[in-house]
């Protein structure tokens, strides 16, 4: 038996990429941060998660989420890879979104 679940509770970094790779078909990619406070100096660190939403999903996201929104997430983890312009085979760890919430917006 095996698991592959995410949670994730954070602030979305930048306006939404949409892409329509199949006229039936579209994703949206975009970047959540997250943030925690550990050890006993209270030290802050951010992490950056990279987000794909499908079809039904993604056309919600364009249409209502920007850079600034609160986003509740569950998905799952895929990595991919991919050669890059200069041939460089890279890989890409992303959370592949099943169900999500807005949440609101940051006060700036």
């Amino acid at each position: 038996m095996s698991v592959n679940k995410v949670i994730l509770l954070g602030y979305v970094g930048n306006d939404p990429e949409i892409r329509y790779p199949d006229k039936d078909r579209t994703i949206a990619y975009l970047s959540l941060a997250t943030s925690e406070v550990r050890g006993t100096a209270q030290v802050e660190t951010t992490e950056w998660h990279s987000l794909v939403f499908g079809n039904r999903n993604a056309q919600i996201v364009e249409r209502y989420v920007r850079k600034g929104t609160q986003l509740y997430v569950e998905g799952y983890l895929r990595t991919r890879e991919y050669e890059d312009r200069l041939k460089i085979v890279r890989r890409k760890t992303e959370i592949i979104v099943e169900k999500f919430e807005i949440l609101g917006r940051k006060s700036m």
